[in-house]
């Protein structure tokens, strides 16, 4: 009877030990299989839906190539950019990628589409603030890439839509802000189109290089 409550105590010790042992690689199995975050979203207009260049050669394209080589393990890129979207479009088909794609990050290239119809910095405003909502309620962090107009629209003009981009990175935790997305390449000789609105394809890396270290940390 003892030999036999000795075995028993003896057999308790090594399931328990076993226990001890599986805990950690059914933790490492778990993290394997549920590690990778949710892709990268990129809501955006003609600057990112690769206007009249070459395909694979835009910046969401080269972004993507970039995020596989420096982030281990990489998310995936799911670009959503359709030429002539503007905020309003956008803010309807939101909903639906949101729940489609379940994005970590959300990256929103628009404004410059509602800025040529003339809508109100105000306008322009309450539609990305409420598609950052959106974005935070589906567990998203918001990178705003910011834009700017030519000159001819006037200095209050272009001062209050630099402002909407900043304060609503401002107003709200999780929202990362690139100032002017087209910095260093709107206005350069030979890194912009004929129509002075899109960048080339020479100009693409420089939009990626204005981006990533915004980037980088929120991955």
């Amino acid at each position: 009877m003892r030999m036999r409550v000795e075995g028993v105590r003896l057999l308790a010790c090594w399931l328990l030990l076993a226990g001890w042992l599986l805990v950690p690689a059914l933790a490492c199995a778990r993290g394997t299989a549920g590690g990778r975050a949710g892709p990268v979203l990129v809501l955006g207009d003609s600057l990112s839906a690769e206007h009249n260049i070459p395909a694979g050669s835009g910046w969401v394209s080269l972004l993507e190539r970039r995020i596989q080589k420096e982030i281990v393990p990489p998310p995936k890129v799911v670009n959503a950019s359709i030429s002539g979207e503007t905020t309003a479009g956008a803010l309807v088909r939101l909903p639906g990628l949101l729940e489609k794609h379940r994005p970590s990050v959300l990256v929103i290239e628009l404004g410059g589409n509602d800025a040529l119809r003339g809508l109100s910095p105000a306008q322009l405003r309450g539609n990305l603030e409420r598609m950052i909502g959106l974005a935070d309620d589906a567990g998203a962090r918001v990178l705003l890439l910011g834009i700017d107009v030519p000159p001819n629209y006037g200095p209050a003009y272009r001062e209050r839509l630099r402002r909407t981009y900043a304060e609503l990175a401002a107003g709200h935790p999780g929202t990362a802000l690139v100032p002017f997305f087209l910095e260093g390449v709107a206005l350069q000789p030979g890194l912009m189109q004929a129509d002075g609105l899109h960048p080339v394809a020479a100009a693409q890396p420089h939009l990626v290089e204005n981006v990533w270290p915004v980037l980088r940390p929120m991955l």
